[in-house]
C-alpha cells in the first residue's frame, strides 16, 4: 500500500529501537522492533512514516531534508513517571531520611513557590533539562500554590510537551505557608483542571502529597474530585519509607494497610500512579494489578535517602503484574537522566537478587512508563500515528563510551553500555512533537536534501 504523506515533512535517519510489547512478561525478541538504518518522517506533531530508510526514502515528498545521525540511536522520548519540578534547586541535599528530608529542605523550598515569577523561571529551567536529558513526559508535582500550576502548564504548553501535572494538597503535618483545606484544596485543583486538562497536550493529575499530609476530608474530596472528571490523573506517594509506613498506621488505624488509605477513599484506579512502593504488600501489590493502578519505580531517590529497594520483578510478575513507570524523583533523586536512572534500577535489582536486562530497562523509561500513564497508544513508541517525541542517543558520547563500544557485540550489550556509563551528555537530540526542542551540538537539524523519484 503507497503511504501519501504531508507536503511537508521533518525526517530523520538512524538506527532505531522501539518496542511493541512487554520484555517481563514476553519473549523480548517479539517485544521489539530494531532497525539498524531507519527513517522516521513527522509532519502536524505525529510520526507519519517509519521503517527502513530505503523503503521511506521513495515516499519522502520531494527536496525533504534528511537529518542523518550517525553512530547513534533513535528512541521514543523518556517518560518519567514522577517527579517535583519545585525541587530541582535542591537537589544534592545532604543526607537524613525521608520525613526530616522533607521538613528540613523540601518545604522551605516549596514555600519559596509563593512566588509565580519564581515559579516560572524554575519551570522554564527544568523543562530545559528535561529535554537535554531526553525526557519528552513527566508525571510532576508542583506546590500547594495555584500559581505553580500555571506557571508550569504555561512553559510547558510553549514548548508542545505531552505533560502530566497538578496542585499539591496539603491541609496538615506541614508549614503554615504551605497548608490548604479541604475545601480550598478541592476548589483550586478543580480550577487548575477546568483550565489546563486536554488543552493542547497537557493533563492535569489531582496530587495529594501523600496521605499523613491530607486530613481524611482532603482525601476524600481528592477521590472525588477526580472522579468526577473521567480522563484525569491521581498522583501521589505511598510506602517509600518504613517510618512513613508506621506514620500512616498511625494516622489511619481504621485502614487495614498504607494502600487502603488511598482506596478507602477512591483514589485507585487506572490512570492513578504512586511514587515508590518499596513496601507494599503482597495483597497491596494484587490489589494494585486488580485496579489498574500504577506505581513509580525511583531507584536513584530511595537508595539516596537510605528508603529501600524496590523489588520490581515482584512487582511485575505475570501472575498479577503491575503497571510500572521509571521515575527520576528529583529533588529526592539525583538526576534528571533517565540512563542515570536505568543504571540504578539495574543496581537495585541486582541488590534484590535479580537481573534486570537493558531491553526491559529502555522498556520501562519508554513504552512502559507510557503504559503505566495509560498513554501507550499516544507515546512511548516510534510507530506511524504516534506522537513523535523521539530521543537520538550518541553511542560515543564519551571517550570512555566511545572505546567501551568498540568490544560490543550486540544491541543488548550497546544499550547496557549506555544506561551504565551514559547521562544527559548522550542525548544529542530530543524532538517534541516533531520539532528539534534540544540540539546538544548546535547543527540546528541539517542534513542531506534527498528527492524521492
Amino acid at each position: 500500500m503507497t503511504v501519501k504523506l504531508p507536503d511537508a515533512v521533518t525526517a530523520i535517519r538512524g538506527s532505531v529501537l522501539t518496542f511493541t510489547g512487554d520484555p517481563f512478561l514476553d519473549d523480548p525478541a517479539s517485544c521489539m522492533r530494531y532497525e539498524s538504518d531507519a527513517i522516521v518522517a513527522m509532519a502536524n506533531g505525529r510520526i507519519v512514516d517509519f521503517g527502513p530508510a530505503q523503503d521511506v526514502v521513495t515516499r519522502l515528498p520531494a527536496g525533504t531534508q534528511v537529518t542523518q545521525y550517525a553512530d547513534a540511536l533513535i528512541t521514543a522520548g523518556f517518560v518519567d513517571a514522577h517527579v517535583h519540578y519545585p525541587q530541582t534547586e535542591m537537589i544534592a541535599s545532604y543526607g537524613r531520611q525521608l520525613l526530616d528530608w522533607l521538613n528540613d529542605y523540601t518545604f522551605p523550598a516549596e514555600q519559596a513557590f509563593a512566588d509565580t515569577g519564581h515559579a516560572r523561571r524554575v519551570a522554564k529551567f527544568f523543562l530545559q533539562e528535561c529535554l537535554r536529558a531526553g525526557t519528552t513526559t513527566s508525571a510532576v508535582f508542583c506546590t500547594v500554590h495555584p500559581g505553580s500550576v500555571d506557571a508550569f502548564f504555561e512553559e510547558a504548553e510553549a514548548r508542545g510537551m505531552r505533560m502530566i501535572a497538578g496542585k499539591v494538597l496539603m491541609d496538615r503535618n506541614c508549614p503554615e505557608a504551605l497548608r490548604d483545606t479541604a475545601q480550598t484544596g478541592y476548589d483550586d485543583s478543580k480550577a487548575a483542571l477546568l483550565r489546563w486538562h486536554g488543552r493542547g497536550r497537557l493533563l492535569y493529575c489531582v496530587t495529594p502529597r501523600f496521605a499523613p499530609t491530607s486530613s481524611p476530608a482532603q482525601l476524600a474530596a481528592a477521590g472525588a474530585l477526580w472522579r468526577e472528571h473521567p480522563g484525569t490523573y491521581l498522583q501521589s506517594h505511598i510506602a517509600e519509607n518504613r517510618n512513613e509506613v508506621a506514620w500512616a498506621k498511625e494516622l489511619f488505624p481504621e485502614r487495614s494497610g498504607y494502600l487502603d488509605v488511598y482506596d478507602h477513599y477512591g483514589a485507585l484506579g487506572p490512570r492513578a500512579i504512586y511514587g515508590h512502593g518499596i513496601w507494599l504488600s503482597e495483597a497491596e501489590l494484587a490489589r494494585c494489578h486488580e485496579t489498574g493502578t500504577a506505581i513509580a519505580h525511583c531507584p536513584t531517590s530511595n537508595t539516596f535517602l537510605g528508603s529501600g529497594l524496590f523489588k520490581l520483578h515482584e512487582a511485575r510478575k505475570a501472575s498479577r503484574s503491575v503497571r510500572v513507570g521509571l521515575a527520576t524523583d528529583v529533588g529526592g533523586g539525583t538526576r534528571l537522566s533517565m540512563l542515570a536512572t536505568m543504571h540504578e534500577a539495574y543496581k537495585v535489582a541486582q541488590l534484590n537478587g535479580q537481573a534486570l536486562t537493558a531491553l526491559q530497562a529502555f522498556y520501562l523509561a519508554t513504552r512502559g512508563g507510557a503504559h503505566a500513564l495509560y498513554l501507550e497508544d499516544r507515546i512511548g513508541s516510534v510507530a506511524s500515528g504516534m506522537e513523535a517525541d523521539v530521543v537520538v542517543l550518541d553511542l560515543k558520547s564519551t571517550p570512555l563510551i566511545e572505546r567501551r563500544m568498540q568490544h560490543c557485540r550486540d544491541l543488548a550489550e550497546t544499550l547496557f553500555v549506555q544506561m551504565t556509563l551514559g547521562d544527559e551528555r548522550a542525548v544529542r537530540a530530543t524532538y517534541v512533537a516533531g520539532r528539534l526542542a534540544h540540539d546538544r551540538d548546535g547543527l540546528g537539524g541539517s542534513g542531506q536534501v534527498v528527492r524521492s523519484p
